[in-house]
């Protein structure tokens, strides 16, 4: 059963083109010129009930406009979208109670007060019963570490403290859809596995819909199957993260461990030399001659180790973003330029 359900759905900004110089910019107060940005351009998507989905793109791509239109913060241009059953822009009081949005880059809580102050500003705001409030509020506050610094102001908290506190306050309500954009930006890698482990555990108690957000990879790693990319406004790919690696990358790292100090000089004909460390040689090999370079090294060669990894992911993924942009652009010239000739 789908619990997020997209169709068509677009936003599109006006922007206003400022000229630079003085004359320019006089004459922009009367005489405004304006152009079209198109965030997200017609996308379609199902996301099922309990789902862990990432949602990746490079910045730009209409990744947190899309997240943004799903909780109801801004309206769309076109197209139509449901969660759980509500259109989200409608912002009715019963939908408000069953998501919550988590923005990395945006602070929820009161600078100067205790986040417990906060925490008890949005039980008042949702309703939520004294006992269950209370109940919910040490559960999560145990799971996060964090109970030691409720009532310390979020000010001095460390970063990673902070973004602990903005999911208690995000969860507080028993949210069955969560929307996280770039939950663990600026952290620390220990911060950032803290809240992966986090996430991770109450998503498998809970069976809570997240859609997530991230540009650090092990976040998608760690927490997701299913990866959903945009570009351009666009979904580019729609399925697992295996799948990502098998699609876009077209090369395997290949390592080899010489023996009796045997380095050869001719590597570079096996495959681009990624690093030398005497007696290691690691080279990439295009996937379609892998087996052809393993046979030939194995023959040629005294070889003491050997593996056939694939690239680190955020090398795919950075693949993919290339790649998928070049496509996104070519599909928005064309759909310019039949417009253009329908038009004319």
């Amino acid at each position: 059963m789908a619990v997020i359900e997209i169709r068509g759905l677009e936003k599109t900004y006006r922007v206003y083109q400022k000229q630079e110089g003085l004359l320019a910019a006089v004459r922009g107060l009367f005489n405004r010129e304006y152009r079209e940005v198109q965030a997200v351009r017609g996308i379609d998507l199902d996301v099922a009930e309990g789902e862990f989905v990432a949602f990746l793109g490079p910045n730009g791509a209409g990744k947190t406009t899309t997240l943004k239109l799903l909780s109801g913060v801004i309206n769309p241009t076109a197209g139509q979208a449901s969660v759980m059953g509500f259109v989200p822009w409608q912002r009715e009081n019963a939908y408000r109670r069953r998501f919550a949005l988590v923005m990395g880059q945006k602070n929820q809580l009161w600078w100067d007060l205790p986040a417990a102050e906060s925490f008890r500003l949005h039980q008042q705001i949702y309703a939520i019963d004294p006992v269950e409030f209370q109940s919910v509020q040490d559960e999560l506050t145990d799971l996060l570490e964090v109970r030691h610094v409720l009532n310390q102001p979020v000010r001095e908290l460390s970063l990673g403290e902070r973004m602990k506190m903005e999911l208690t306050a995000a969860l507080l309500h028993s949210p069955e859809v969560l929307f996280l954009d770039e939950p663990t930006i600026g952290l620390d890698v220990v911060a950032q596995r803290n809240i992966q482990k986090f996430l991770k555990h109450y998503q498998e108690l809970r069976r809570v819909t997240i859609l997530l957000t991230s540009h650090y990879m092990k976040d998608v790693a760690a927490l997701c199957k299913r990866v959903v990319i945009i570009n351009h406004g666009r979904i580019m790919y729609d399925g697992s993260l295996l799948g990502i690696v098998d699609q876009f990358s077209s090369h395997k790292v290949l390592t080899l461990q010489f023996g009796d100090g045997e380095m050869p000089g001719d590597l570079a004909r096996y495959g681009d030399i990624v690093e030398i460390a005497d007696p290691k040689a690691k080279l990439r090999v295009e996937r379609n001659v892998i087996a052809d370079v393993l046979s030939s090294v194995l023959a040629n060669h005294t070889i003491e180790d050997i593996s056939v990894e694939d690239p680190p992911l955020e090398d795919v993924i950075a693949e993919v973003f290339a790649q998928t942009g070049a496509d996104a652009q070519k599909i928005a010239a064309t759909t310019a330029a039949s417009t253009v000739q329908r038009t004319g």
